[in-house]
């Protein structure tokens, strides 16, 4: 009895010690299952979703930019392209095979295509060609079953309607290379474009916008059924140039005729930059759809160097045109009067050199005027015997020589003006007055860009302002700053001189421009030519006789300038011109901006803005 009560006990324990077990275990899958189906069903419901929902990255709208009337300059298209993506293609040779009797692909495509495959992950699209015909896409549609990962895909192709006229201001946008990715993953959808040079490149950010989502339902194996929802994310900002779009086409038609040349047009009180033109030039469109070796090739070996914009990337002694600045610091310093006169024999002889004036026989008795008037070399070669190279160069560099001037597109160049510390500096040995003699007329040394000289026109004839250039007017969602511009700080009376001294090289009989003069009332400009030698003229070459420009190689011939401004009366415009190897300024630089500012001042781009905008006025200074 007492047997069978112990067992009886041990059983009893036992299955109370199972029961208990299997009721933990039962509660821990009961928590489990309420964990999981309760507490944690948004989770993963969410990673449902993700499984069967693909979240796709949609290329944003690239703003436009337009002129200051609101011409579009640089506009999307729409456009076609063929994709491939790795992880659905079995036998990727193939199918580029089986492509190619639809869309031309050449070894070097085929190369690009491989390449990326191989830098993308397998389930990044890779563009295998743009710019398809609809008859090209209807023929892919249609072979569809036998292009399994090729599909095609509709976006958008930058275009710029004037080609080769705004090509060095608006630049050109291109396909990003993998140092331009850094970590944003908008920058390796296909197709996708960024600015590479001009306004495009400067102001990158702005122009290409914030990337939208398209949220697609797709199978197991990733085919997509159909779109849930899309966010087309924000466009880029719309840019307002100050450029008139008709001065610009009219100013780079008038450098056609040269074969290296350039020519900038601006606001003397605001800065704007209202034409900037540089000849040879390029079409951007080009770069937009890819551009082939062979054109590429054509560009980059061609001596007149069609892709550098010359005004804001090229160096030029200043030549003659550099005297109005060295007159002016010659008057600020007090070494001379305002009546200083000099006798010019034709030359001037320091130690045992002697520096010559551009005429042989010599001007004989100037004043500054005169010496303005007819660019006599022998007259500045005295105010720079009186001077220290550091004098002029501290003049011109209030004036924007030899600095950046920050205009907003890239490959501004500084240039330079020398000093006593800039020599002593770079070539270890101390300055001459002698090189001080030829930095006066603008040689030696001495290196500006044509937008440097245009704002060192504006500054001399807008009342003496530090005006910086600018080609931006404005930015949708948020206008550009003004800026008053801070005094220069010279005395008003030196620099009326030195602008009527410009009056008179243009519109006195015996002027060195007066046959470029602009003759109509009202319209009349003043300048300064200058000549830029390229090489140097020996003794033995002056004795018997310097060898005339239309004589010499193409590459030998001094460069022509000129800048100028208008209406003489009250200046409004700025124009600086360079040909190359064009010779004389007064002879192939002065009619060319004579030429400019007489249509600049028809279109009156000054006025012209404002009157879009509100129907009366025009512009005021910043």
């Amino acid at each position: 009895m007492n047997r069978d009560t112990d067992r009886y006990r041990t059983l009893t324990r036992r299955v109370l010690v199972l029961g208990g077990i299997k009721l933990g275990l039962l509660s821990t899958l009961v928590g489990r299952l309420y964990y999981l189906q309760v507490l944690e069903s948004a989770r993963y419901t969410m990673l449902a979703d993700e499984n069967r929902i693909s979240l796709r990255l949609v290329a944003p709208s690239r703003g436009l930019i337009v002129d200051r009337l609101g011409v579009p300059l640089a506009i999307n298209q729409q456009n076609y392209r063929v994709v491939l993506v790795q992880e659905r293609v079995r036998d990727i040779e193939g199918t580029l095979t089986l492509l190619t009797q639809i869309v031309p692909l050449s070894d070097t495509d085929r190369r690009r295509i491989l390449r990326e495959i191989q830098r993308k992950r397998r389930f990044v699209p890779v563009t295998v060609k743009e710019n398809l015909s609809w008859d090209q896409v209807a023929q892919i549609e249609t072979n569809t079953p036998d292009l399994p990962g090729v599909s095609i895909e509709v976006g958008e192709i930058r275009n710029y309607p004037f080609g080769d006229a705004t090509a060095h201001i608006l630049g050109y946008v291109g396909a990003v290379t993998v140092s331009e990715i850094q970590g944003d993953p908008v920058l390796s959808l296909p197709g996708f474009r960024i600015g590479k040079a001009g306004i495009e490149k400067h102001w990158e950010k702005e122009l290409r916008g914030v990337a939208g989502t398209s949220q697609l339902e797709v199978n197991a194996v990733g085919r997509v059924i159909r779109e849930l929802s899309r966010d087309e994310g924000q466009p880029g900002r719309e840019l307002t140039l100050t450029l008139d779009l008709g001065l610009q086409q009219f100013a780079q038609k008038r450098l056609a005729d040269e074969q290296s040349a350039c020519a900038v047009v601006m606001d003397v009180h605001t800065g704007g930059i209202y034409a900037m033109a540089s000849n040879p030039s390029y079409d951007p469109n080009h770069f937009s759809t890819g551009i082939n070796a062979e054109v590429w090739e054509e560009l980059l070996s061609n001596p007149n160097a069609p892709l550098t914009n010359k005004t804001t990337g090229s160096l030029y002694s200043p030549g003659s045109t550099l005297k109005t600045v060295v007159a002016l610091a010659a008057l600020e310093s007090g070494v001379i009067g305002a009546h200083h006169t000099v006798f010019c024999p034709g030359y001037m002889d320091l130690g045992d050199h002697r520096f010559h004036c551009w005429k042989k026989g010599g001007h004989g008795m100037v004043d500054m005027s005169d010496a303005l008037r007819q660019s006599c070399d022998t007259y500045f070669y005295d105010l720079a015997r009186r001077m220290s190279i550091d004098r002029i160069s501290e003049m011109c560099h209030r004036f924007g020589l030899g600095e950046i001037l920050g205009l907003d597109l890239p490959g501004e160049r500084p240039g330079l003006v020398p000093s006593r510390l800039w020599k002593q500096a770079t070539y270890g040995v101390p300055w001459q007055q002698g090189e001080t003699l030829v930095a006066a007329i603008g040689q030696g040394y001495v290196l500006t860009t044509p937008l440097q000289l245009a704002v060192m026109c504006a500054r001399l004839v807008n009342g003496g302002y530090a005006v910086k250039p600018h080609l931006v007017k404005q930015v949708r969602q948020g206008i550009a700053e003004q800026t008053v511009w801070p005094e220069i700080g010279v005395d008003k009376a030196n620099l009326d001189m030195i602008v009527q001294g410009m009056n008179l090289v243009v519109n006195h009989p015996h002027g060195t421009a007066y046959k470029a003069r602009i003759t109509e009332p009202g319209f009349e400009m003043g300048g300064k030519t200058g000549t830029s030698q390229v090489r140097r003229i020996t003794m033995a070459e002056r004795s018997t006789g310097v060898i005339k420009n239309e004589d010499l190689p193409w590459r030998e011939r001094d460069h022509a300038l000129f800048i100028g401004f208008a209406p003489v009366d009250a200046p409004r415009y700025a124009v600086a011109a360079v040909v190359e190897h064009g010779g004389g300024g007064s002879v192939v630089a002065a009619p060319i901006v004579r030429d400019i500012l007489e249509e600049c001042q028809r279109r009156n781009p000054a006025r012209s803005s404002a009157s879009a905008a509100a129907g009366i006025g025009q512009d005021k200074p910043a």
